[in-house]
């Protein structure tokens, strides 16, 4: 294996793919457990979502990478234009290769889904997934990115938690249920969790090279009450929703929680950045077991 496509390999940040589905495979439980689901949008929605991860993954790395924020201080794993293997034009034309490519795939999950009699939602969910892709390139990339003004919290939480849970929900469904909103939540404020601790780690180096995320913004003690929140948060509104549903097989899926909770006394005890850099595959994969865990308990 060529080290150049190695580098792309890491560039696609492969580690992070299963929390990007996390909330598909929880919009897809709740569709099941409304007795409504199809192979094919589970497919093509996974397809959609991961060229989505993928895209923002390219991005955030030539973002960060023509800026200078990927420097000698960063304390994560070197990035593609960083280690300069890969040149920020070939990163550029990777990112409109997999931005056609998603496009392809969602145009497809939408035809699938709502065939030609529901133009209007066709229309919404077309729109949904553009603005899905300008999210993605936007949240380092240009003068405007929205991850260098602490608003990275929010469109994760947007578009990782309530449009990727409810929204796949609807796909199978094409109806609300309003109380689906509690899980969708949860998995948001989980996905939040993930991007700040990122962010934590990287609380040194961002704000040196003037990125203010908000972990930048509200400082290192801060920062770890807010982590907290975010993770009890997601716990309990979980809760709400198994206590309501009154599915108590459910509540298998909390027990991705009790990694989470020793977890927090981890980030709660740190004193040095880099250390919190193991916890991020605990924190993503324990939201990842929580959507497997869930959708296992709507199956029985």
């Amino acid at each position: 294996m060529s080290t150049k496509f190695k580098t792309w390999i890491g560039a696609a940040r492969l580690r992070t793919l299963p929390l990007s589905i996390a909330g598909i495979i929880m919009g897809t439980a709740l569709a099941i457990l409304y007795g409504f689901f199809s192979w094919d949008i589970f497919i093509l929605a996974i397809c959609t979502t991961l060229g989505l991860q993928i895209l923002s993954n390219f991005a955030n790395d030539y973002g960060d990478g023509i800026k200078g924020t990927d420097n000698e201080e960063r304390i994560g794993p070197m990035r593609a234009l960083q280690s300069g293997i890969i040149t920020d034009k070939e990163m550029k034309k990777a990112m409109i290769i997999t931005s056609v490519i998603t496009i392809l795939f969602a145009l497809a999950l939408i035809y699938v889904a709502f065939g030609r009699n529901n133009f209007l939602y066709s229309i919404v969910f077309f729109l949904l997934g553009i603005a899905s892709i300008g999210a993605a390139i936007k949240y380092t990339v240009g003068k405007s990115a929205y991850g260098y003004r602490g608003l990275g919290d929010v469109f994760v939480f947007l578009f990782f938690g309530l449009l990727s849970v409810v929204g796949s929900y609807f796909l199978y469904h094409h109806q609300l249920n309003f109380t689906i909103f509690l899980p969708a939540i949860s998995i948001g404020l989980l996905s939040t969790a993930v991007l700040n601790l990122n962010n934590m780690r990287d609380r040194i180096s961002d704000a040196n090279a003037g990125k203010h995320t908000l972990v930048v913004k509200l400082g290192g003690e801060k920062s770890k009450k807010y982590h907290s929140a975010l993770i009890l948060f997601a716990f309990f509104a979980s809760l709400e929703f198994i206590f309501y549903s009154q599915n108590y097989w459910l509540a298998i899926s909390l027990i991705a929680f009790l990694p989470l909770f020793f977890h927090l006394k981890t980030v709660a005890n740190n004193k040095v950045p880099k250390e919190l850099d193991p916890e991020l595959k605990k924190v993503a994969l324990s939201t990842f077991l929580f959507s497997i865990l869930f959708l296992i308990g709507a199956l029985i």
